[in-house]
């Protein structure tokens, strides 16, 4: 994560879901933003919280995921993350998660305060 800031941490309610009618209520996995979905990458968010194409560092799991997707369902501080398949989204249930958004130095993320962003200290800065 060299060159990138995280946000505060936000903790979110997890689910997950896959490319299957019973989960999507169709099955080509393509996401909102017309990309093919990838499992343990692609994760549906509330775009009025955080807009699509963020990158979400969720220190659980040990990965990054773009917000690349949204959903129904998916509403304020929720995420919805894509997995390979039926049986392991239903395995997933719903979960709290900590996450952290990641921008670039010049980027700004969503859940400013007064017109100012919180920072976590980076390696770097510690």
């Amino acid at each position: 994560m060299n060159g990138y800031r995280l946000s505060a941490p936000m903790e979110v309610d997890a689910s997950a879901y896959d490319a299957c009618v019973q989960c999507c209520g169709k099955s080509d996995g393509i996401t909102k933003t017309g990309q093919r979905a990838i499992p343990w990458y692609t994760v549906a968010v509330d775009p009025d919280v955080i807009p699509l194409g963020t990158k979400v560092y969720v220190p659980a799991f040990g990965r990054v995921f773009e917000a690349q997707d949204i959903g129904g369902k998916i509403r304020g501080r929720r995420m919805d993350f894509f997995l390979p398949d039926h049986e392991s989204a239903v395995s997933f249930g719903r979960r709290p998660v900590r996450v952290f958004l990641l921008a670039g130095p010049e980027a700004k993320l969503p859940g400013t305060a007064n017109g100012t962003m919180v920072w976590a200290q980076t390696r770097s800065q510690r």
